[in-house]
């Protein structure tokens, strides 16, 4: 008998890469909302830059979607009945979060501070669950990489 999916578990049938609706089923409506809102804010700031990549991690990580140039810039994590995006921070980016470590919101300062460094980085993965989020992690990708100047 299979187990039902618990919040947070990954898409892991690695038989066909997940598409829209599959997302949506798998997240749910209110997710899906912040998951297309923010792949629109990445294609409007950042247009022609990158191309989302379907990534399998395996039976235990499942499906993820990258955006990446030569280095990552962000990854989208679909979760059952939830939405999270990992940025990695390194050590430039670790400076310039601390610079404005007073100007972050109180529950991202304590997601940075209680992620484990890694040689190539803090990996943030950040729950997206509202509005705020959603501008907590646009924020975040803004200072990792400054958008190309428009016109």
């Amino acid at each position: 008998m299979e187990q039902s999916p618990q919040v947070g578990d990954r898409i892991t049938d690695k038989s066909a890469l997940p598409d829209d609706s599959t997302v949506r089923d798998w997240i749910g409506p209110g997710a899906f909302k912040n998951w297309a809102r923010l792949q629109n804010w990445i294609e409007e700031f950042y247009p022609g830059v990158f191309a989302p990549e379907w990534l399998y991690g395996g039976k235990k990580r499942g499906w993820s979607l990258r955006y990446k140039k030569t280095k990552a810039f962000c990854t989208f994590l679909p979760e059952y009945k939830r939405f999270s995006a990992v940025v990695v921070l390194g050590g430039a980016e670790r400076e310039k979060f601390e610079e404005r470590r007073y100007v972050w919101r109180s529950q991202l300062v304590k997601l940075y501070d209680e992620a484990k460094s890694h040689p190539d980085g803090k990996f943030l993965t950040v729950a997206i669950s509202s509005a705020d989020d959603r501008h907590d992690v646009t924020e975040l990708l803004t200072m990792k990489r400054p958008p190309p100047s428009r016109g």
